[in-house]
């Protein structure tokens, strides 16, 4: 009799009978969302967010704001997700430097942890960069690159966005698995190493595919390969690294990434909601062209995937951080 009447006040209060945590599913959202991008306007992480944002504004029924909170190498932004109320309505933009390179390079003054302080919710894209080298040097492939490096002790180095950018390790990367005598120049913004590659005052550098291939097409450079393990779709005629001989090197720094977080407690059926409605909108139309005009892959996921991936690629940059000696003064 009890269960009657409670039934029939909540079915006259225009309420269902659902455990609390489907309840909070169904009314989320019911206000704005707050996106944040943990790095300046203008940026690749900055031109992907914004129309995923947009997309997604449109799926749930509710505005999603984007807000840059660069600093620290992205440490701040990420921190003002970490520290965020965990109810969904502040997610942000993680990547491959912020959770799986920014704990090694950091260490303990890193604000947060990256394994317990968030909570995955997909993964959005993935990427590679590009080895390139000047044209007028002797080196039409990886092999070359390398055996020139050990005829010229000292003389061959590579240019990055600066210590512990995702192009630094790579480079890093190709040294730890050849051994060959490469030495580092950190710049300040991969522009600028790309600049001297073209002028010849460095030898090569990893850099991703949108801002690489004009110049390989332009002549000013030569492609050599892609640092994932297998070809990219927007450089086809370009070999991975396993084809160039170095299989090792997906072992240490292969594909890159960026996916959604949010505060680590959200309740399951909020997770559930955001990751159907961020994969929604990101195999959209509008943010599939938008995606492959950047030279990203697609590459949706469970929460449960996203946080493998977290965990598997942080043990992996993990070594190539430690043996490179890079950190963060």
């Amino acid at each position: 009799m009890r269960r009657r009447i409670t039934t029939g006040l909540l079915a006259a209060l225009g309420l269902s009978a659902l455990p609390l945590g489907s309840a909070r599913a169904q009314a989320f959202p019911n206000k704005p969302l707050k996106w944040i991008v943990p790095f300046p306007p203008g940026g690749p992480t900055d031109s992907f967010s914004r129309p995923v944002a947009q997309k997604l504004a449109d799926v749930l029924g509710q505005p999603v704001v984007v807000e840059n909170v660069p600093g620290a190498g992205a440490s701040i932004g990420m921190e003002r997700v970490a520290r965020s109320a965990p109810d969904g309505y502040t997610i942000g933009l993680a990547t491959t430097g912020t959770h799986s390179i920014n704990p090694h390079l950091y260490g303990a003054r890193l604000p947060h942890d990256t394994s317990r302080d968030f909570t995955p919710l997909t993964l959005g894209v993935r990427y590679i960069n590009v080895l390139v080298v000047n044209p007028r040097l002797p080196i039409t492939s990886v092999a070359e690159l390398v055996a020139y490096a050990r005829a010229n002790p000292g003389k061959v180095t590579f240019g990055s966005a600066g210590n512990g950018s995702s192009n630094h390790l790579a480079g890093e990367a190709l040294r730890y698995v050849t051994g060959a005598p490469m030495q580092h120049i950190p710049y300040r913004g991969s522009a600028l190493a790309m600049a001297d590659v073209i002028a010849g005052n460095i030898t090569f550098m990893f850099d991703v595919t949108v801002t690489a291939m004009p110049a390989v097409s332009a002549g000013r450079v030569r492609a050599l390969a892609v640092s994932g393990a297998r070809r990219s779709p927007y450089v086809p005629g370009v070999p991975s690294m396993t084809e160039a001989g170095y299989a090792g090197f997906s072992e240490v720094g292969s594909d890159l990434w960026f996916g959604i977080v949010g505060p680590a407690g959200i309740p399951k059926p909020v997770v559930g909601r955001l990751n159907q409605a961020l994969i929604q909108s990101l195999r959209s139309t509008e943010v599939r062209e938008r995606v492959a005009l950047q030279g990203f892959e697609l590459w949706t996921s469970t929460p449960e995937e996203f946080a493998e991936v977290i965990r598997t690629d942080r043990e992996r940059w993990g070594k190539l951080v430690k043996a490179s000696g890079a950190r963060i003064d």
